[in-house]
């Protein structure tokens, strides 16, 4: 507030509360939250960019660019992948229905430092490549 950065003390505020909120739930996983939060600017920027709203896109992306500097950086694909291979090894997975129990390890091993939907689609990808 003192340097005049009302933006970025308007989204810190809205973190702050969110974080918070996920206390009182039970939760208490703040990178969930961030994660949670950062996508939802970014869906929310598309959507007033589909609906030509240059001003409130702006908005948007500046605080996912806010939020986006307290995540931690994403694992590597190959990081990833190794993961994945371990997990599918470690449950004897053998095609696409056993993909719950590959992504519960996968979520396990990645300690929250791989989008949910990035590893659905890897572990997606390499039962298929196990089938063919």
């Amino acid at each position: 507030m003192k340097a005049g950065e009302r933006d970025v003390a308007v989204a810190l505020r809205m973190l702050v509360s969110e974080l918070q909120k996920d206390v009182k739930e039970g939760d208490g996983d703040q990178l969930a939250v961030l994660r949670r939060e950062h996508k939802r600017r970014l869906e929310a920027a598309t959507q007033f960019e589909n609906a030509n709203r240059p001003d409130l896109v702006h908005k948007e992306q500046a605080e996912a660019a806010m939020i986006a500097r307290y995540l931690p950086p994403d694992i590597t694909d190959q990081q990833l992948d190794e993961i994945i291979a371990e997990a599918i090894s470690e449950t004897g997975a053998t095609g696409p229905r056993d993909m719950g129990p590959v992504m519960k390890v996968v979520k396990d091993r990645a300690g929250g430092l791989v989008d949910g939907k990035r590893a659905s689609d890897a572990v997606r990808a390499a039962l298929a490549r196990d089938l063919v």
